[in-house]
């Protein structure tokens, strides 16, 4: 499959008018299990209900009630400690959160071949799966990940016990808004894509 380079007229036929690319050979019954049948209606119903009018963190409060999650668990990048404590601060106000910083237990970089940036100096290593293993001791019901590191992200997912969405990604560079490569007209000629 190739569905970002589509050709069919119109394009995206799937979206427009229920076209199948695939002539049927992806099995579906997936859906029809129930521990997946909540989590995609419930994404579903958010674009028919409220259209493409709520933001990413109304979508994450409203998906969480819709699904009567009680704890909410936090795993976050410690360079994403202020907005950590924002976005801790307005999930509070509808469940209970736990929230674990990237760092946690002073992982020493030496120990697993990770040079340091300043040898003569102690720097901490990220602890992703003691992340997830932390928030699946306090049996929280979803976890959101806020900007983990590429790798480091993906060890939390694996190691969680309860499902996990991605309020944010880390981006240094452009504000952690990583789609802004694909806008910019220098970004896009760096990798050799054509300005729009």
């Amino acid at each position: 499959m190739k569905c970002a380079y589509c050709k069919q007229e119109p394009k995206n036929r799937c979206d427009k008018d229920g076209h199948d690319c695939t002539g049927g050979k992806v099995d579906l019954s997936e859906y029809d299990k129930e521990e997946n049948k909540p989590f995609h209606r419930a994404s579903g119903y958010f674009q028919y209900e409220f259209g493409n009018n709520l933001t990413r963190l109304e979508e994450l409060i409203k998906f969480c009630q819709r699904m009567n999650y009680q704890k909410v668990g936090l795993a976050f990048c410690v360079g994403l400690a202020s907005e950590a404590e924002s976005l801790s601060k307005i999930l509070e106000q509808y469940f209970k959160v736990e929230s674990v910083c990237c760092k946690v237990c002073g992982l020493d970089k030496k120990r697993f071949d990770v040079p340091n940036r300043k040898p003569d100096k102690f720097e901490a290593l990220c602890n992703p799966i003691a992340q997830a293993e932390i928030l699946n001791k306090t049996k929280t019901d979803v976890n959101v990940e806020l900007g983990l590191c590429v790798g480091h992200d993906m060890l939390f997912h694996k190691y969680s016990e309860a499902p996990v969405t991605v309020f944010a990604v880390k981006d240094r560079v452009l504000a952690h808004n990583p789609l802004g490569a694909l806008y910019s007209s220098y970004l896009r000629k760096k990798f050799g894509l054509k300005n729009n």
